[in-house]
């Protein structure tokens, strides 16, 4: 099969790989549509530790089942699916508590972490457990499918934050996953969100998916602005897309006493925490990882559209196109997001 290899780092073959033994318990999917994620980006430069070469990177794809495994019931060749990024047991303490997010045998598609090696969906054909696999409407293009795992993201996270109908919500970060989170909270209940990040073009995506307000912290005091817009008080919960010092102590003095700041990003393994802020003003600082569930969820919002992806999406393009896209994303180029690769 044709598959897209990290061979070394910042080295990326387009090339010839066996193709995946399908153990008994496995379905084999032809991959029809994987994004690239940021994460993967990462993963080029060796900066995560999450990508040791080589490896067949990529966990966010939907496609055809190709063959099933000897103990398979439930699923054929040609059904439409799409699956976890997360590979659970199914047998440890937090799967049985519907933790699978945290199972204790966790892997991650399209991850080596010298733990493991785990090889995704940058390929024609990817095998995985049928316990993380989902069956996909007709309606909901493969493009679509292969978000809904970034979109699980979002959801699970809003779904840990206490929000309730008429809150107000400060998103910092509009990168992919900041706006998917302002369309989940939207969707949660949310009247009014801010949505803040540094780059203009992202704010007005942000607009045109449902945030109220942007603000830019190049042309304010993001704090002060939402200080001003909420009788003083701030938003009631706060939710951070970025993982660094700055962005975090803005999510914490932009709610009010009492509020809920969920941590999503992670792009810095280490911050400095205002802690007086938060125990004094009784701020709930809330971790959230991957999804434990949701793609069911994600589904149905998916296709009532009540989160678009189709604005997310800034190139559909063949897998043998891939290195060109990866190095596109790792310089940054401008007004990119979201590239889905088409083996």
């Amino acid at each position: 099969m044709k598959a897209l290899l990290l061979k070394q780092y910042m080295e990326l073959d387009f090339t010839d790989q066996p193709e995946p033994p399908v153990g008994d318990e496995d379905v084999l999917v032809r991959v029809r549509a994987c994004g690239i994620c940021g994460s993967d980006v990462h993963g080029l430069d060796g900066s995560s530790g999450r990508r040791i070469p080589p490896l067949i990177m990529g966990h966010e794809a939907s496609g055809v089942i190709e063959q099933v495994g000897r103990n398979v019931s439930g699923w054929k060749p040609g059904d439409r699916v799409t699956f976890d990024s997360t590979v659970s047991c199914g047998r440890c303490h937090f799967c049985r508590r519907g933790q699978v997010n945290l199972c204790e045998n966790r892997q991650v598609l399209g991850v080596s972490c010298g733990d493991y090696r785990r090889h995704g969906a940058f390929a024609e054909y990817v095998a995985v457990p049928r316990n993380i696999l989902y069956r996909l409407p007709d309606e909901l293009p493969f493009e679509h499918a292969a978000l809904i795992e970034a979109v699980s993201i979002a959801v699970h996270a809003v779904n840990l934050t206490p929000v309730s109908l008429g809150d107000t919500a400060v998103v910092v970060g509009s990168g992919m996953i900041g706006l998917l989170t302002i369309q989940a909270a939207k969707a949660a209940g949310c009247s009014r969100v801010f949505a803040v990040d540094l780059e203009d073009s992202k704010l007005g995506l942000a607009k045109e998916l449902g945030a109220e307000e942007t603000l830019n912290p190049k042309d304010c005091d993001v704090v002060k602005e939402i200080l001003a817009r909420t009788e003083g008080r701030g938003a009631d919960v706060a939710l951070e897309a970025v993982g660094a010092t700055d962005p975090i102590n803005t999510a914490i003095a932009a709610v009010r006493k009492g509020g809920t700041v969920t941590l999503i990003g992670n792009i810095t393994p280490k911050i400095e925490l205002p802690l007086q802020q938060v125990v004094t003003r009784e701020i709930r600082l809330q971790g959230t990882c991957g999804s434990a569930g949701e793609y069911p969820a994600c589904m149905d919002l998916l296709v009532r559209k009540a989160i678009r992806v189709e604005p997310i999406i800034s190139a559909k393009v063949p897998l043998s196109d891939g290195v060109r896209w990866f190095q596109r994303l790792y310089q940054h180029e401008p007004n990119l997001m979201k590239v889905i690769l088409q083996p």
